[in-house]
């Protein structure tokens, strides 16, 4: 069974989706593995290391996506548009993908693939069990996303991050305040802790108190009238009561800190609007805010993706995929989560379709001509019905 590795064409993208570690792993599991060449220069993989694990390297791309039985990724392939290659009319129907789709983002590329026929799974679809948490790609990226982003902030603050006793006196520590306590949340509260700053932070679920004061931090947070919990570790859309609430919490921290790092997503996907203009308007003048829900929309009103603006002083920093800017160890973490997916299912020297196992149930996204998952299924509804 031969699994092929392409360049990845997003634009800024730096990542790959196996390292030569994985192809090893993959080739005494008894597969062919194939990897365009180049794939993983961006990431300081050369194609000889490639080579050297086992893999063959393939320089025409139309031909290693259509000679691939399972295609691995980082993003979903180009469909022609945005300057990128059709790789989607190069794929054979019935061919396997595996990559982080993000459908919801992007409903209407799902179905180009289903129409295409290609099996896709999607790894920030895969359930959030025990099982599969060696698969986790969106734990692996939201830790990295959450380390670079208190990075950011302290390039762009104009203070010290630590306490410092100098000659000529004391310098008090930054003061930081992180919104959202998932693994991109605790990342960065840990991250920050280690640079010497005083850190506060909240999330809608109070049952993570006890995580944030273990990384360092010291939890905020209000009482809810309705849980906030959507399970696997997800937050859903707080009541119009509780949004209130929270407001209120939010304007009185903001003010009081030199740092904000907001990292909340409703589902994992798309970003709820926390800091409104008028919040940030009254934060001190050489704040920082890092939005590193900006792929997600961005959870301040200032935001805007992919740029660093200043408004009454305050800076406000909204990257893109920043797991791409870490792209040796990005590419590693992503390339084992992908590896440990394939190798579970693994039997014989080839990758066993099984719809009715719990991961790759919840993982697959299209199949057999048709998007098999539900929630992109109706997200694509509302553009049907228009």
């Amino acid at each position: 069974m031969r699994i092929s590795v392409p360049k990845e064409t997003r634009p800024g993208e730096r990542r790959v989706a196996l390292v030569p570690e994985s192809c090893k792993k993959l080739v005494q599991a008894g597969y062919e593995v194939a990897v365009e060449a180049g794939a993983g220069g961006s990431a300081f993989y050369s194609d000889e290391s490639y080579r050297e694990a086992g893999a063959v390297i393939e320089a025409d791309a139309a031909q290693l996506y259509g000679t691939a039985d399972f295609l691995v990724m980082v993003n979903a392939p180009g469909t022609g548009e945005d300057g990128r290659r059709d790789e989607v009319g190069w794929i054979r129907p019935g061919t396997l993908l595996l990559a982080s789709l993000m459908p919801l983002r992007s409903p209407a590329a799902m179905q180009v693939l289903a129409e295409r026929g290609v099996t896709a799974f999607s790894t920030d679809a895969i359930p959030r069990i025990s099982r599969a948490q060696a698969m986790d790609t969106l734990s692996s990226m939201a830790n990295i996303a959450g380390y670079k982003g208190v990075l950011l902030a302290a390039s762009h603050l104009n203070k010290y991050f630590p306490m410092l006793m100098t000659a000529a006196g004391m310098v008090p520590p930054a003061k930081v305040f992180v919104i959202g306590a998932a693994v991109a949340g605790l990342q960065a509260i840990a991250t920050a802790r280690r640079l010497g700053a005083n850190v506060t932070a909240t999330d809608v679920r109070p049952e993570v108190k006890e995580q944030i004061e273990s990384v360092g931090g010291r939890y905020v947070g209000i009482e809810l009238a309705q849980s906030a919990a959507a399970g696997g570790g997800y937050a859903k859309e707080l009541s119009a009561e509780d949004r209130a609430r929270q407001r209120e919490l939010l304007v009185e921290q903001c003010t009081v800190v030199d740092v904000v790092i907001t990292t909340a997503l409703i589902g994992g996907v798309f970003a709820p609007r926390l800091i409104t203009a008028e919040m940030v308007g009254k934060m001190r003048a050489g704040s920082v805010i890092v939005d590193l829900a900006a792929d997600g929309g961005g959870n301040c009103e200032l935001s805007k993706p992919g740029e660093v603006v200043t408004q009454g002083g305050v800076t406000v920093v909204a990257p893109l995929n920043l797991p791409a800017s870490m792209p040796t160890h990005a590419s590693l973490l992503f390339s084992r989560n992908l590896a440990s997916f394939i190798t579970a299912f693994t039997k014989d020297s080839r990758f066993q379709l099984d719809l009715a196992d719990e991961i790759q149930a919840g993982a697959l996204i299209t199949h057999e001509g048709e998007i098999r998952h539900q929630r992109t299924r109706d997200a694509l509804q509302p553009a049907a019905a228009g």
